[in-house]
């Protein structure tokens, strides 16, 4: 009789679970707390942690205790539910799986979103759709370079000022073909995400030498590592056209300092260079790591910009010879044009003070320069008019 009453109890206890007796791991009291700022959407929040599958509760738990109150009060709980649900999946999938702890799980795979983009439900659809080009890979470092080197091919996306806004989601992106810094780093971190690659959004509010804003990517591969969007190194990581000015940041200046996002909260907020009334996306300081890969050159030695635009402003290809007083030739190469992000443009080691002789063409025009650098990160723009 003892034991037939002891089962009809933990019967009753099993089939009464709701939102008020959430299983319990650490974020339950935060979950708890959030829940108070979901305004008229509480119902659907509370819905979501009620049908979480339990081995993915503490997952959707660490996403409300943590969720911006806007998307408290607007996300659905099937929203929720088949991020967290695909989410758990690549995780577990993912060849390199063992390598993930926990908390890189959570902090950067769980995530449904990166910074102010709008909310939308690509986790699936990113899964289905990019799982294959990563089927071979063993760490996350390789799957994520694939990743670059495919996805923006596949989605006929490149980058482009001309794009609608900078914090686009995935499938703005996708449905203009173009995208700046930003929109194309969101979408890799997405497409990181879905297949089982931690990953997070990087970037500075305004370069040292104040040529401008910038965003990029890292990946967790045993370690954080970076990586430019739609800008591949061949098969490696940490390389890109930015190393330069990012290993000139200053840690302690808001604005030249190099943030990486944490939906997790910290003591610090990403400063959006294009929205900075948008204080709600959390960040650590990274500037550290990458002032430690400052290019170490030679006494006198500095690294100096060049740029070529036609008579409407419009960055072009155009070929450069570089020589010195004695007429030898230092350097020949071309400008980026608009296939590059804005601030990328054609970096040359130069002497100090020395005199250089520069000749620049374009079609059927051609420029010619005599000029002197004082300092490291000078921009030299040549514009390219009808009658030059």
């Amino acid at each position: 009789m003892i034991r037939k009453f002891m089962y009809v109890v933990i019967l009753f206890s099993l089939g009464t679970v709701g939102v008020g007796d959430i299983w319990g791991s650490e974020y339950d009291t935060l979950a708890r707390q959030s829940l108070k700022n979901a305004g008229n959407n509480r119902s659907e929040i509370s819905k979501a942690l009620r049908l979480v599958p339990r081995k993915q509760q503490e997952g959707m738990e660490f996403l409300v205790a943590f969720m911006p109150n806007a998307d408290l009060q607007s996300l659905s709980a099937q929203f929720l539910l088949q991020h967290v649900e695909y989410a758990y999946k690549a995780w577990q999938e993912a060849a390199w799986s063992k390598t993930i702890s926990k908390d890189i799980f959570l902090n950067n795979i769980l995530p449904y979103s990166n910074i102010t983009e709008t909310r939308e439900s690509w986790r699936k659809g990113f899964y289905e759709r990019f799982h294959a080009i990563v089927k071979d890979s063993q760490t996350p470092g390789e799957a994520a370079v694939k990743l670059n080197q495919e996805i923006f091919k596949i989605t006929n996306v490149k980058y482009s000022t001309a794009r609608n806004r900078p914090d686009q989601s995935p499938s703005e992106t996708i449905e203009s073909g173009l995208a700046s810094c930003s929109g194309l780093s969101v979408m890799l971190i997405d497409a990181c995400r879905s297949v089982g690659v931690p990953a997070r959004f990087v970037g500075t509010p305004l370069w040292s030498n104040k040529s401008g804003n910038h965003s990029w990517v890292e990946v967790w591969n045993g370690g954080w590592h970076f990586t430019g969007a739609c800008e591949p190194a061949g098969d490696y990581l940490d390389r890109g056209w930015f190393l330069g000015r990012a290993a000139q940041a200053d840690r302690n200046s808001r604005l030249h300092a190099i943030y990486a996002v944490s939906y997790r909260p910290t003591k610090q907020r990403f400063p959006f260079g294009w929205a900075p009334e948008k204080d709600w996306v959390w960040a650590v300081n990274v500037t550290d790591r990458y002032t430690q890969m400052k290019e170490e050159l030679p006494p006198g030695v500095v690294r100096v910009m060049f740029g070529a635009v036609d008579s409407d402003g419009i960055r072009v290809s155009a070929a450069i010879e570089i020589r010195d007083t004695a007429g030898e030739l230092i350097y020949e190469g071309t400008t980026n044009d608009m296939r590059f992000d804005t601030n990328d443009h054609l970096n040359v080691k130069v002497q100090l003070a020395e005199r250089y002789e520069i000749l620049v063409r374009h079609a059927a025009h051609s420029i010619r320069r005599t000029a002197k650098f004082e300092r490291a990160g000078v921009l030299t723009l040549f514009e390219f008019t009808e009658n030059k």
